[in-house]
């Protein structure tokens, strides 16, 4: 990627935003500057590796990974310059393949290389400028020629020509966007309560291994659960093959590999065939049988509307009778997703099959208190749900604010 000065073109020669705060509607337009005259973007170091621990000794070492994730937190024990000690608030960018900026909440860290800080010359402009270079630095992501991994630079955040508002419009649109962030983060919050609950419901309403009845019950149940295979319960049919009949639209979408998420919902393939073949309607199960995410080997989902479905190859669809009820079932199945990795286990990409299937073994109750077990953990999928559409709801009023409260630009590498 170049040094030089990253251009900008201005949609209809204009430095406003389409939207802009009514007490700065009579203020000049923004001004053109370059970024390196309101912030300073300091990179990481390259902190000896001889000083790396996974014990806690020392102080936190920020990886690139560690800004979306905590999968693996490593210290750092030898001494260090101060001027990369990172703390909460600051705003900081992965300059390797994910360029979105984000605001570290993680506590007292070091900056390791390949991680950027964005240093505002201002105090108070860092959150303001954690939403501007989010759209920016997306752009030039976008822009960058894909090679194995993308890589940014810091002074090609320095030199890039922006647009920027004055002090006051700059704190008005954080504290806006800064505002929704917090209720976003709440819902968020909110909805991992409710997995949580659900987490909790799952291990309670079913037995435990050695048990045969689960640790909560509803009062009118007091039977013994009977011990089954999915053979005795249901009957198995496999997916075919129509990869060659598949187009963008069509009378009937396929369920395929990428259709079940890690929740066991069903999710749009976008993929859809118009030959006549067998189609599943609402209430039938669905499995997957080849893990293309860790967690998904085994994993079932329900069909949920009347809208005609084909299965592909490495689906299966298992049928219930009349001794087990559908969402009980799924929900009997999805929670013991150990048993088919280890059915699967040993081979280069997991698979599961027939016999692997049929022979699962588990507990169930007489019908009545299926149903009872079902409606309660359906209802909460419901919340569930519910919960996570409004927090997409809030991001996407986001998106559109960010995109109204910054003028319009196209930026060119």
């Amino acid at each position: 990627m170049s040094n030089t000065s990253t251009d900008i073109m201005i949609e209809n020669n204009s430095l406003i935003p389409e939207l802009r705060f009514p007490e700065f509607w009579d203020d000049v337009e923004w001004e053109v500057k370059q970024l390196e005259q309101v912030l300073n973007f300091q990179t990481g170091y390259p902190f000896d590796s001889e000083g790396f621990n996974e014990d806690g000794k020392g102080i936190r070492l920020i990886k690139n990974r560690d800004l979306k994730s905590d999968d693996k937190i490593v210290f750092y024990r030898k001494s260090y310059d101060k001027k990369y000690e990172v703390k909460d608030g600051d705003i900081l960018v992965g300059m390797d393949g994910d360029f979105t900026p984000i605001k570290w909440s993680k506590g007292r860290a070091l900056l390791n290389q390949r991680v950027g800080r964005v240093l505002a010359h201002k105090n108070g402009d860092e959150l303001f400028f954690l939403y501007f270079l989010s759209i920016h630095l997306k752009t030039i992501e976008e822009k960058t020629p894909r090679t194995t991994v993308k890589h940014l630079s810091h002074s090609v955040v320095e030199k890039i020509n922006e647009p920027i508002p004055k002090p006051k419009e700059r704190q008005k649109i954080a504290t806006c966007l800064s505002s929704l962030d917090e209720v976003i983060t709440a819902h968020i919050q909110k909805l991992e309560v409710l997995k949580d609950h659900k987490k909790a419901l799952m291990q309670n309403l079913f037995p435990q291994e050695g048990e045969t009845v689960p640790k909560w019950r509803f009062k009118e149940f007091e039977k013994n659960w009977e011990k089954v295979k999915l053979k005795d319960v249901s009957t198995y049919f496999n997916g075919g093959s129509y990869e060659n009949d598949v187009k963008e639209e069509g009378k009937y979408e396929l369920i395929t590999l990428k259709s079940i998420d890690t929740s066991g919902k069903l999710v749009n393939s976008k993929r859809y065939i118009d030959i006549e073949v067998p189609t599943l309607t609402k209430g039938t199960l669905i499995m997957i049988l080849s893990e293309q995410a860790p967690g998904l080997l085994g994993m079932t989902a329900i069909i949920p509307t009347e809208k005609k479905y084909v299965l592909n190859q490495r689906i299966a669809e298992i049928r219930p009778n009349q001794k087990v009820e559908s969402f009980f079932l799924s929900m009997a199945i999805n929670r013991n997703q150990v048993y088919f990795s280890k059915q699967g286990a040993g081979m280069k990409v997991q698979n599961i099959t027939k016999p692997n299937v049929e022979n699962y073994e588990f507990l169930i109750p007489e019908i009545p208190e299926q149903q009872k077990i079902a409606s309660c953990l359906s209802s909460l999928d419901a919340l569930i749900s519910e919960q996570a559409e409004k927090i997409e709801q809030l991001k996407l009023h986001k998106t559109g604010l960010m995109q109204g409260l910054f003028p319009k630009i196209e930026i060119s590498l």
